[in-house]
């Protein structure tokens, strides 16, 4: 018996891509990249990738879902060859971190007061779906120093597993679990500010 032809929108038509999903996948590029030169680059290397392999595109499969594949794939090169992933020291990095934000001696361990986290007061899903809030989280993520926001990206929005990670990135498990402390702090500090009502930064430096 012969099988169903798949659908006519998962049918390979590249003269449909750009107008079908261009705005799509730029968008994609753009919150993990947060460089809109570049997302467009990476879109256009996207679109020239996938007609180069378009053999490999499997019927009845989702168009988007395998370009969204290949932009990922093209993300990941660019934070690879760009990237500076020195080794770095790890007591030393959690040292200077956990000195912004937390007390020392006989308070140990609990948060400065100008420091800890405001009360963000709505279901966390809801936030996400809020346009103002993804474009101020897609600013701060644009303020991250390269390589923090390269392994937070591929950690929390590619949801890559930190052994992939280490592995394209040439990077240590400690090195990675340093650099995402480093950048979900970060984060954190200009979420506070930008968006739950903290009225200034420590130092006024993101990095």
């Amino acid at each position: 018996m012969k099988e169903p032809s798949p659908p006519k929108s998962d049918k390979i038509n590249p003269e449909g891509w750009v107008d079908e999903h261009g705005d799509y996948l730029f968008r994609y590029a753009l919150s993990r990249v947060s460089d809109m030169q570049l997302a467009e680059d990476l879109v256009q290397e996207t679109f020239l990738g996938a007609l180069k392999s378009a053999s490999g595109f499997r019927a009845g499969s989702s168009v988007r879902t395998w370009l969204v594949g290949i932009l990922k794939r093209k993300i990941i090169d660019h934070y690879r060859k760009s990237g500076r992933f020195a080794t770095l020291n790890f007591s030393e990095t959690i040292a200077t971190g956990s000195a912004d934000f937390f007390q020392d001696g006989e308070m140990k361990g609990r948060w400065k007061p100008a420091s800890a986290p405001g009360e963000w007061g709505e279901n966390p899903e809801r936030i996400l779906e809020n346009r103002e809030f993804s474009q101020i989280l897609n600013d701060c993520l644009g303020g991250l120093p390269a390589r923090l926001g390269a392994v937070f990206t591929l950690r929390e929005l590619e949801n890559l597993s930190s052994e992939t990670i280490c592995k394209e990135l040439e990077i240590t498990s400690s090195n990675l679990w340093v650099m995402l402390y480093r950048a979900r702090s970060i984060l954190r500090r200009c979420l506070e500010v930008n968006w739950f009502g903290k009225d200034e930064v420590r130092g006024g430096n993101l990095s």
